[in-house]
């Protein structure tokens, strides 16, 4: 299960498209003349926090105006997308969507109070971010234990994710449907809080970033077990992928797309877009994102918007088949 063939049909776009091309130029004169909003729609310490704080100063750096990060969490973020989804559509409200976004027209269906696919304009596609299965250190030593552990005792064992119908929980359905076993499923408000309860011992697994898990793997605290992706990390270059242990394919990336209000004037759309783009360029941050397995990746607004909407056909049949209901 892999979602790499849209991303790496963007990036091929990208090149051809020549994003260094992209000017402000033609940017709303005075914009902007206040600090901007960035809706997070997931909790404090979650990969889309930290997606979005290593940016932000450079950002306000860009821009010469200060950018605060918001953190608008429940509903698996749909809360706090709709929140900018309803924002006037100036600029001063921009939302962080993280590729959870894109399974909700699966799960909520017309329950939801904007339509994902005509309510936002892509401002930039951010950053593409591969996963990786952790556990307590009291539990699984590595995942040939952990998938035994779910095989002999069906759904006695649980798993923790960032939010009902996330990316994360569509990740941690599927590996334990590969493995031939079956575990709970508990959501969060986040990512931090499942993390907290996993190293307690709560959960067997749980499946998520490199960079909300950094600081716990680091103390001792959390045990890496394997790597969702095609190959190794090159930040975790003894850590086995899914594949190589278990013998099947396993692969998937979160990912962020910076979006607007689909009503914002086009010139500052135009304008968002460099000051991204600028922003990922920068030597600090892509050595920031590196040490966390975050790659940052440059793209026009129309990229942007079209990588999303590709997200949500891609989605939308898995959703369905792991059988996930709203909240």
């Amino acid at each position: 299960m892999t979602n790499h063939v849209s991303r790496r049909a963007i990036l091929a776009g990208i090149g051809a498209a020549g994003v260094a091309g992209v000017s402000p130029t033609y940017a709303q004169a005075g914009y902007p003349d206040r600090s901007i909003r960035m809706v997070v729609p997931a909790a404090a310490g979650g990969p889309t926090d930290v997606v979005a704080r290593i940016l932000q100063p450079h950002l306000q750096a860009v821009l010469s105006q200060t950018v605060v990060v918001d953190n608008k969490t429940g509903a698996s973020g749909a809360i706090g997308t709709a929140q900018v989804a309803e924002a006037k559509a100036d600029g001063y409200t921009i939302l962080m969507a993280p590729s959870t976004n894109a399974v909700f027209p699966a799960i909520y269906g017309k329950t939801l109070s904007y339509d994902p696919e005509k309510a936002f304009t892509g401002i930039s596609y951010v950053a593409s971010v591969p996963l990786i299965i952790v556990a307590p250190t009291t539990g699984a030593k590595d995942l040939k234990a952990l998938i035994a552990l779910l095989r002999e005792a069906p759904e006695k064992y649980s798993y923790a994710s960032s939010g009902n119908g996330g990316i994360i929980h569509m990740a941690g359905f599927l590996f334990a449907e590969k493995a031939g076993a079956k575990a709970l499923h508990v959501p969060y408000r986040g990512s931090a809080p499942g993390l907290i309860d996993t190293i307690a011992g709560r959960h067997a697994y749980q499946i998520d970033t490199l960079g909300s898990s950094k600081g716990f793997i680091d103390s001792g605290k959390l045990r890496v077990l394997a790597v969702a992706a095609d190959k190794r990390l090159k930040q975790l270059p003894d850590v086995p992928t899914v594949e190589e242990v278990a013998g099947f394919k396993f692969s998937i990336d979160t990912w962020y797309v910076a979006q607007a209000p689909a009503a914002t004037p086009r010139p500052i759309v135009e304008k968002l877009n460099a000051a991204f783009n600028k922003a990922l360029a920068l030597p600090e941050v892509t050595k920031r994102m590196a040490e966390l397995a975050i790659e940052p990746i440059q793209s026009t607004p129309a990229q942007a918007t079209k990588y999303f909407n590709d997200q949500i056909a891609f989605w939308d049949p898995i959703v369905k088949a792991s059988g996930a209901k709203p909240e």
